[in-house]
């Protein structure tokens, strides 16, 4: 008996392997929608899978489905292994529930439940209702950790949030201003890490930055992955007094995809300028003499980005700390020092030591001579929101 009920969850792992592998491969292309895969099995075999693209409207059960029919096969007595909770409402599409039932699927094993609390257990209770078999909470935490940002956008109506910082190995931001070249950046870590952060970008719908890091290093922050993407990454910078240079590489290579707040005292002059040249302005309320973090994040939730990557100078890394605002941290730790008078981390907040011990489920990987550690602040998928 324990032998074949070891078998069955080794059985469910392996297709529920696959149908994580075919969530994975949507990133970039299903946002702001959650990463779904489904895999249907019957007699052993893989008869139809599919994972959800935005842009296509249907979910990823509908379109495996769809592939087992236009392969002719009946479908009565067959698993669906899904990395998400089949739907049980009515949205752009129809509910998956109630497709999994009419097509005769006899079991669905679901990785884990939905995270939005109006339907979280509908979709299971709909399936067992029909006497389907349900299983959940297979491979969990991987299905999970897919959709960190979906789930903390729909429990908290804001985006997760992720600060990732370069450092050198005595915890230092940049050297000192006296030390570097203007408007170019001082790469601290290695070429496999900066691909890396590419990756990191492709994975988020926003990259944010300050005046600070514009000025000093004329970034780009452009996605140059090579991966497929449904929507641009939208390039975001703080710039209160909308000092943002109109000859600076993020205004001229800014197609629709670089979003500047300012403060409402700035020179509107200076905003009439960067609309001009076709950089999207939002001017907002100051919150004493910054702008409020909380309301930036509010408006950027209100264009569906449910994930924004921090890439600050110190000062604004200190602020989104300060203000319990980060989700998640990436810190790649380089082998060389900077020394007395280079910038720090984050200001106010301390060496970043101090923040990974706060980290939970932190994960150490190398990238080439650089260390990464990356860890949660704060569970997206909590029970009940902070």
């Amino acid at each position: 008996m324990e032998d074949s009920v070891q078998s069955r969850e080794q059985i469910d792992e392996a297709f529920m392997h696959r149908a994580l592998k075919l969530a994975r491969a949507s990133l970039g292309l299903a946002s702001p929608n959650p990463q779904v895969g489904c895999v249907l099995v019957r007699d052993g075999e893989i008869v139809g899978e599919g994972a959800h693209v935005y842009d296509q409207r249907d979910h990823a059960e509908i379109v495996a489905l769809r592939h087992a029919r236009e392969r002719g096969t009946d479908l009565s007595g067959a698993t669906a292994y899904v990395t998400l909770e089949p739907c049980s409402h009515h949205g752009r599409t129809g509910p998956c529930a109630d497709a999994l039932i009419a097509a005769g699927v006899r079991r669905v094993v679901a990785a884990t439940l939905d995270p939005n609390p109006q339907v979280s257990g509908k979709g299971i209770a709909r399936l067992r209702a029909a006497r389907i078999d349900v299983a959940v909470e297979v491979l969990q935490p991987e299905a999970r950790a897919i959709n960190d940002a979906f789930a903390r956008f729909i429990r908290a109506g804001r985006p997760l949030v992720t600060l990732k910082a370069a450092l050198s190995a005595d915890g230092m931001l940049a050297p000192p201003a006296s030390a570097r070249i203007e408007k170019q950046p001082h790469w601290l870590t290695g070429a496999e890490s900066r691909a890396e952060v590419q990756c990191m970008r492709h994975a988020s719908d926003a990259v944010l930055t300050g005046i600070g890091t514009v000025l000093a290093d004329d970034p780009l922050l452009t996605d140059r992955s090579g991966l497929p993407r449904r929507r641009s990454l939208l390039r975001v910078v703080l710039d209160s007094r909308l000092r943002t240079p109109l000859d600076s590489q993020l205004v001229r290579s800014a197609r629709g995809d670089l979003l500047i707040f300012g403060d409402t005292h700035a020179d509107p002059d200076r905003a009439a300028a960067l609309q001009y040249v076709g950089v999207e302005v939002v001017q907002l309320k100051p919150q004493g003499d910054r702008l409020d973090l909380d309301a930036v994040l509010a408006a950027l939730a209100s264009r569906q980005i449910i994930s924004v990557l921090l890439e600050c100078g110190s000062e604004l890394n200190g602020a989104f700390l300060a203000q319990d605002l980060v989700d998640k941290v990436v810190l790649f730790h380089a082998p060389a020092a900077l020394g007395e008078g280079a910038l720090p981390f984050a200001a106010g907040f301390g060496p970043p030591s101090l923040l990974e011990q706060s980290l939970k489920g932190t994960a150490r990987t190398n990238f080439g001579a650089d260390t990464c550690v990356a860890g949660t602040l704060r569970d997206p998928w909590a029970a009940v929101l902070d």
